[in-house]
């Protein structure tokens, strides 16, 4: 659902392979010596020689301004991270899959308007026509793969996923999220379709179409869509996960054969002639570039923060446009400041990196004066904790704190009782100013009104007209969970969950992905590590099936069997 901004971002030098790492980077000397000091900085933690690192790419007006690596591209063979290290970017990949379709759109090939269905008749006909633009501006309704193939089992990093894979699940769905262009939620599913668009239109992989049309044309001679794991990438970055405290590191890259939504392969040096062509427009032309900026538009006539694969944003006041990403240990940004000529592009090969604050820390410093607001709130006068306008006593705190779920979904929202102050998702204060009206802190002018209804529920409405429905609570320690147990299946995943009650805790088990405990949280409502599952019952009152949602699937079907 879409809220108030506070309800709910190698070069192989083997002649230097004794030195630091930090003398394996290669800054390109633009910004002066005090300002790319202080950039080097920020990533002084990761400047080592044993540990992963990132490359940093600063821009200024399409030109190159400061490239550098920090840190270790491959720690097996003491290989740095340079500015051409190669690097995948995940999510960033949107972005250039939008940008192939905007070539084909640009002919006359296809429409934005078009169906889906008339490009990749796989999708299943869901009674509302789906077209190229909502899939490219994520409000399509349709369920994200990545989720949908976790549930039916896949495991990331050890089975091989390919593009036949995504849409043989995909054709298996039988509902979407939420009617076609009513919502907003991000969904990787949209971007692998527009990808088999290219394709099939164009008669070429997409790592072919790009290639041929914008990779080569722009010079981009690092960038690749990587569509076979198994491709040996010359300077690749490897990327990392912990293993343990002071245990060192595995590998952790991804293995899947899936481009559109992932899987671009680049490096910061390319990432800056990307950049370029925002300002040439020498691929694509104006109306192209132009075109990739155009914000979605809902049912509602709302106006959404998401283009063709670029996100819109502020930073201190300062419009931005770019994306981030993630897979497996790779994590990456790119951030665009449009009106001050700027874009910051940080590509990582471990996943606490933090690539989007790492690149705000250097536009902190590149932008300083460019910013209309501060830093940070520290310098506000510090004094007692704001006080509700209207206090609450604490049989109405507990009356309204609990699990409140929406019809769409499992998921529930929660509100918490915290020292006589109630707060949303255990982060959002609510100020209640009486009636039962609750101002968000952070927000002016939302608020949002508990109400009870009619059968003595507590209920909320958004802004946005989505209803939260209170659910009975539960003593976790005193619930039933034998009715629970049995053996479910779903047509949607094709895969069959068995239900098991051991030591006193209920477990779901399927055949890949082992045991995993849901804990029940409200009456019939169980929920761990953000998978949500609510048993339904049959006219008698036994336990039929059960739906299961997560953040990007919603209300997938299981029916309980045998």
């Amino acid at each position: 659902m879409r809220m108030g901004p506070r309800w709910i971002g190698f070069v192989f030098l083997l002649a230097s392979l004794a030195l630091p790492a930090s003398l394996h980077a290669q800054g390109t000397g633009g910004l002066g010596p005090e300002v790319e000091a202080r950039i080097d900085a920020v990533f002084e933690a990761m400047d080592s020689a044993h540990t992963p690192g990132c490359a940093l790419g600063v821009m200024e007006g399409g030109s190159p301004a400061y490239l550098k690596g920090y840190g270790m591209a491959n720690l097996e063979y003491d290989i740095p991270i340079g500015p051409s290290s190669v690097f995948h970017v995940a999510s960033v990949s949107k972005q250039f899959t939008t940008f192939a379709v905007s070539l084909l759109v640009a002919e006359g090939e296809v429409s934005w308007e078009d169906d889906i269905r008339d490009y990749v008749p796989e999708v299943p006909d869901f009674g509302e026509t789906i077209t190229l633009r909502h899939l490219a501006n994520h409000t399509s309704g349709i369920r994200d793969q990545w989720s949908l193939l976790s549930m039916a089992g896949w495991r990331f990093e050890a089975d091989v996923i390919t593009q036949d894979d995504v849409l043989e699940i995909t054709s298996r769905q039988t509902a979407l999220n939420f009617p076609v262009a009513e919502q907003y939620l991000y969904s990787n599913t949209g971007f692998t379709l527009l990808a088999v668009v290219v394709e099939r239109v164009s008669g070429q992989t997409l790592k072919e179409f790009t290639q041929e049309r914008m990779f080569g044309p722009l010079g981009m001679t690092g960038t690749h869509f990587h569509d076979n794991h198994n491709t040996i990438v010359p300077n690749r970055a490897y990327a990392y996960a912990p293993l343990g405290r002071d245990e060192g590191y595995r590998i952790s890259i991804p293995d899947f054969d899936v481009v559109g939504a992932t899987s671009l392969h680049t490096t910061v040096e390319d990432m800056a002639k990307w950049d370029r062509n925002f300002y040439t427009a020498e691929v694509g032309g104006t109306e192209v570039m132009k075109g990739m900026h155009e914000r979605g538009i809902l049912s509602s006539g709302d106006t959404i923060n998401y283009a063709l694969g670029l996100s819109h944003g502020r930073y201190r006041g300062l419009p931005t446009v770019g994306h981030g990403g993630a897979d497996a240990g790779y994590r990456s940004d790119f951030l665009r400041f449009p009106e001050q000529d700027i874009t910051v592009a940080v590509l990582c090969n471990f996943p606490s990196s933090g690539p989007g604050g790492l690149g705000r820390q250097v536009a902190d410093i590149v932008l300083e004066d460019a910013f209309p607001e501060p830093l940070s709130d520290d310098d506000e006068e510090e004094g007692e904790e704001e006080a509700d306008p209207v206090r609450l006593s604490e049989a109405e705190l507990e009356e309204l704190a609990g699990y409140y779920t929406q019809e769409a979904n499992d998921r529930p929202v929660v509100i918490r009782n915290r020292r006589g102050h109630l707060f949303l998702e255990g982060r959002v204060r609510l100020f209640h100013e009486g009636d039962w009206v609750f101002r968000p802190d952070g927000e002016e002018e939302e608020t949002v009104q508990l109400v009870a209804t009619p059968d003595g529920s507590i209920s909320f409405t958004t802004p946005e007209g989505i209803t939260f429905l209170r659910q009975p609570s539960v003593d976790r320690d005193e619930v039933d969970l034998e009715p629970y147990v049995g053996t479910y299946w779903s047509d949607e995943l094709g895969v069959e969950y068995e239900a098991r009650l051991e030591e006193g805790r209920l477990f779901f088990t399927n055949r890949k992905t082992g045991r995993n405990n849901l804990g029940p949280v409200y009456k019939d409502g169980f929920g761990s590590g953000g998978n949500w599952v609510r048993f339904y019952r049959d006219s008698s009152g036994g336990i039929a099936g059960f739906t299961q949602s997560s953040g990007r699937v919603w209300k997938v079907r299981f029916e309980r069997v045998g």
